[in-house]
């Protein structure tokens, strides 16, 4: 290559590292700068100079390595070569290498280093813990080995063991590859094949990889207990583990060291050939194979295998007590019950429990409140709201809350410049709450965060905030995905949008920025970072950029938790919560680990999965785990960003080592959670599907029954068979069977495995601040139908399945039903799922809550279809008076006929219907969802009055022409025709 070549090259070469630096260099400051402003700045040294010792320790180890290798074997090369073609075709290779050997062996390391750093920086979490381990103050049961030694230590030794088991190996290579070159290991000529000093030096290196080998047995062994080995399909040593694979890993341990020293005596003080040497190697690959292959084979096949279910009893016992262990399941309360009772007692109708179960449907709810509650079209609640409890009047219930955020996409062509998008539409507005159990006209009956501006909200929004927030604006949320820049030199001159003026939703409130959220960039140098960082040069040519300006960015609260803590697993699902005036995010951290002995190993995406994921709860990492605790409760402040860490686990030994990696006060200690903020706590959903997943399993604790596996659970599928995807968990504020009080809890049902009959309900909640899994287990027997039954059994019930193909409105509304909820309450199971309507006419109609689909006991013979929760329950507990097949609380489709009616009364009853169902055509063809729910509520008054007037007058006679043809699909419509939708909460 010519100079000029040579020099262009190098400015290439020059300028690729110089932005490549300068982007690394950009990320790195932006980010010190993000950790400043939320006063995790040891966080971001921690890591950073772990990453950089780890990647600097390996790497140079491994270059200097390799490079002493290949210098050594340059050094011991033969001075005179024997003369052959070999020799002379590898003079010319030699003549390249050898002026600039040094520069060779330097390229060649330092790539190799390069590398080996890259890999090993990843493992600085591995490296953390293992200088900071904790006790666990438990002991494996086959070694009796403290169970932090496989959780801090054992991770990073595998990783060690590998880096030297690589060091050997590409030194091996490279030496033989020098001596080779330089004539220490020839092909052809006379003599030996090898020079002594070659032969010293190679298997030097293959004996140092055979004691690694050792070592790598010695670690096996601890691995046994942390593999898939015990039947049927759990975790951890068992028989044939136990009883011929370690002996034997013990024994090859002990060859591989004797073949090391066979291999360095042999080869070059006894024999000084590879002859022996080759033979141990061979002995060794033998005696592998032999001893850890066939004799452990064999004792399975002859010993374990003919008594299986025996053999195993005790390592299962293992398993199950490590599992039920690890992942927090030790203490599960488990309580029998009868459900016997198939007939509504007369006690439903009052029960607490019963009135409280929640109706509103966190999922379909949400346009509803988009709809409703978002004044200006770029506001957005997300696709799926939260529940959670306040206590409102002396009266603690479950709200459907969601917080008023903007919608970046939303906004329009003309909104979308880069003023409007980072200066203007800034935040969000309020926190939304209804409660759970009542509706308005089919609506959420709103009770706080309401803006005005519509209809619905001034017939259905409590007069009064009844959830007061002094700090509505959001800032930090779910949907704040591009980064904003606040703060006005001027205060005077207000350019954030702030929300619609109380009075004339027409006009505007304009606001600006006043609190500690945000990076400043009150420098030149910074908004020019800044512009680099975004490609933007708006940041130094805006006058919307001055010296009072903050910019925000990884505003998103779970994107800032995991950024503040990267050694917890974050829940999928982060909700908002009024505390002390504020509007914060709750998020629930879990600390994890892999190297649990005994205990069954998860994959957490799988195990969290269900119908809501991605549906407005995001889908955990594929990180396979077989540890778990709920240790940390983080809260993000909606305002001004604040991220705290709030230790909830105080016993957890993994929290504590990471919290002393960082300083020691990462965390906030536990006594310091305030009560106003832990009265919103509420058992973590993600966990709890793990715990509940696990359960169907681990409930059974006596190894010969867990062997057969014939009293194995399952965690059902969505009812409506709308998708084979699991049910999900329901928050409920409700006192179950056995419970002393009433709790905020999360419930779900399962069935026995491989049937749809219900087998147990499981429940997660906090008492006294301690989590608390309680099962109520049904007899083996029952008959108690599970969520997919009981959803047929209702829907096909005959009074209820004409009034629901009457809600579809000949076709022209979609009946969506909400999540079924199963209540255990008067030695009985009660099932409540809404029936929510949406007009077929708009596409983005918010679906309205018309009915509640309503069963008791067995599901069939008592199921009702009522108004609301209210009259459901008194309608089965009429029907329980009864004894006697069920008659639906609605009427059915009246009857056709052409004879008007004698009564007067009847008369006019029956015009009242005619009118009533051309009011609902009339509103449906308008697209006025609100005009529409309560064109249905009046046609249900009407059909009710009918039926009493039908009955007072004791004769046959029908409404006229009108009622004949009622806005419903025929009677023989199946049930599959009313269109199901995923639901859940």
């Amino acid at each position: 290559m010519s100079r000029r070549g040579r020099v262009t090259v190098g400015v290439l070469v020059g300028v690729f590292l110089l932005f490549t630096l300068l982007g690394w260099g950009i990320d790195a400051y932006t980010d010190y700068l993000w950790y400043d402003e939320v006063q995790f700045t040891e966080v971001f040294t921690g890591v950073l100079l772990t990453r950089l010792l780890l990647f600097l320790a390996i790497g140079l180890a491994m270059a200097l390595i390799i490079a002493g290798n290949l210098y050594l074997a340059y050094r011991l090369r033969p001075l005179l070569r024997p003369h052959s073609a070999e020799q002379a075709t590898l003079e010319r290779y030699r003549m390249v290498i050898q002026p600039r050997l040094g520069t060779w062996i330097a390229v060649v390391a330092v790539v190799i280093g390069f590398f080996s750093g890259l890999s090993a920086q990843s493992r600085w979490k591995d490296w953390m813990l293992f200088q900071n381990s904790q006790p666990f103050g438990v002991r494996d049961p086959q070694f009796n080995v403290d169970i932090g030694f496989y959780v801090f230590d054992y991770p990073l030794l595998r990783y060690l063991l590998g880096v030297g088991f690589t060091a050997v190996v590409l030194s091996v290579i490279g030496a033989l590859a020098v001596h080779y070159v330089f004539g220490g290991v020839r092909l052809q000529g006379v003599g030996d094949r090898m020079t002594s000093a070659a032969r010293a030096h190679l298997t030097t290196l293959v004996a140092v990889f055979v004691l690694l080998k050792a070592v790598a047995y010695i670690l096996d062994r601890r691995a046994l207990l942390l593999e898939q080995h015990v039947s049927p399909g759990l975790y951890g040593a068992g028989y044939t583990d136990v009883n011929a694979l370690l002996p034997a890993k013990e024994i090859l341990a002990y060859i591989s060291i004797v073949v090391a020293i066979a291999i360095i005596v042999f080869s070059n003080a006894v024999m000084r050939n590879l002859v022996w040497p080759g033979v141990s190697l061979a002995l060794l690959a033998i005696s592998a194979v032999a001893i850890g292959g066939i004799y452990p084979l064999a004792v399975q096949n002859f010993q374990v295998q003919p008594s299986l279910a025996d053999k195993e009893a005790p390592y299962i016992a293992r398993s199950i007590q490590a599992t039920r262990a690890a992942f927090g399941l030790g203490d599960t309360q488990v309580t029998p019950y009868a459900a016997e009772s198939v007939v509504p007692p007369p006690a439903l109708a009052t029960n607490a429990s019963a009135q409280n179960i929640r109706v509103i449907d966190p999922q379909l709810v949400s346009e509803a409140f988009t709809q409703s509650q978002q004044v200006r079209g770029f506001y957005d609640f997300g696709p799926k709201l939260d529940v959670d409890r306040y206590t409102v009047a002396d009266k603690t219930q479950d709200y459907v809350v969601g917080v008023r955020e903007i919608n970046d996409r939303a906004l329009t062509q003309q909104q979308q410049n880069w003023l409007n998008r980072h200066t203007v539409f800034t935040h969000g507005y309020g926190l939304v709450a209804a409660p759970a159990n009542q509706s308005c006209g089919g609506l959420p009956y709103f009770v706080s965060g309401f803006l005005g501006g519509g209809a619905q909200t001034a017939n259905c929004s409590s007069p009064s905030e009844q959830i007061k927030v002094d700090q509505p604006r959001i800032y930090y949320g779910e949907q704040s995905s591009e980064y904003a820049i606040v703060g006005q030199a001027d205060k005077d001159k207000n350019v954030e949008f702030d929300r619609p003026q109380p009075t004339d939703s027409n006009a505007e409130q304009r606001y600006t920025y006043d609190g500690q959220g945000g990076v400043p960039i009150d420098s030149f140098f910074r908004r020019l970072v800044f512009a680099i960082k975004n490609t933007e040069s708006n940041f130094l040519l805006s006058d919307a950029v001055n010296s009072e300006s903050r910019v925000m960015y990884v505003r998103d609260p779970r994107s800032r938790v995991e950024k503040v803590a990267p050694f917890l697993t974050i829940d999928g699902d982060p909700y908002p919560a009024v505390v002390d005036g504020r509007i914060k995010w709750i998020l629930d951290g879990y600390t994890t680990a892999a190297t649990y002995p005994y205990a069954q190993r998860i994959n957490l995406q799988e195990e969290t999965q269900d119908e809501l994921t991605n549906r407005g709860t995001f889908a955990l990492a594929r990180d396979n785990v077989n540890y778990m605790r709920n240790s940390v409760k983080a809260t993000v402040d909606a305002y001004d960003g604040t991220v705290t860490l709030y230790e909830f686990d105080d016993q957890d030994p993994v929290l504590k080592a990471w919290n002393k990696a960082f300083g020691g006060d990462l965390i906030t200690p536990k006594a310091q959670i305030p009560a106003s903020l832990e009265a919103h706590f509420r058992y973590p959903s993600d966990l709890f599907k793990v715990q509940r997943n696990l359960l169907t399993k681990f409930h059974v604790t006596d190894p010969a029954d867990f062997f057969t596996g014939n009293d194995f659970w399952a965690v059902p599928n969505t009812p409506d068979g709308s998708e084979q995807k699991k049910q999900p968990p329901f928050y409920l504020n409700v006192q179950l069977p056995g419970q002393d009080a009433t709790r905020f809890q999360l419930t779900s049902a399962v069935t026995p495995s491989n049937r749809e009959n219900l087998a147990a309900m499981i429940s997660g909640s906090y008492v006294d601040g301690k989590p608390r899994l309680e099962v109520l287990e049904l007899p083996d027997e029952t008959a108690i139908p599970g969520p997919a039954q009981v959803h047929q059994q209702m829907t096909s019930n005959g009074t209820v399945r004409p009034e629901l193909n009457l809600l579809q409105t000949n076709n022209q509304a979609q009946v969506l039903f909400g999540n079924l909820i199963s209540l255990p309450v008067g030695n009985g199971m009660l099932y409540v799922e809404p029936v929510y309507v949406k007009s077929g006419q708009q596409s983005n109609a918010a679906p309205l809550l018309q009915k509640v689909l309503m069963s008791y006991g067995d599901g069939g013979r008592y199921a009702v279809l009522a108004n609301n929760l209210q009259d459901g329950l008194k309608a089965l507990v009429a029907q329980g008076k009864n004894q006697q097949p069920p008659t639906s609380t609605q009427n059915n489709n009246p009857p056709s006929g052409t004879q008007p009616p004698a009564n007067s009364q009847l008369t006019q009853a029956a015009a009242d219907l005619d009118k009533a169902i051309a009011d609902v055509k009339a509103a449906q063809q308008s697209g006025d969802f609100a005009r529409y729910g309560q064109a249905l509520q009046a046609l249900d008054t009407a059909m009710n009055n009918f039926q009493n007037a039908q009955k007072a007058a004791n004769t046959p006679a029908t409404p006229s022409a009108g009622p004949s043809t009622p806005p419903s699909t025929p009677a023989s419509t199946p049930p599959s025709s009313v269109a199901p939708t995923p639901s859940g909460g």
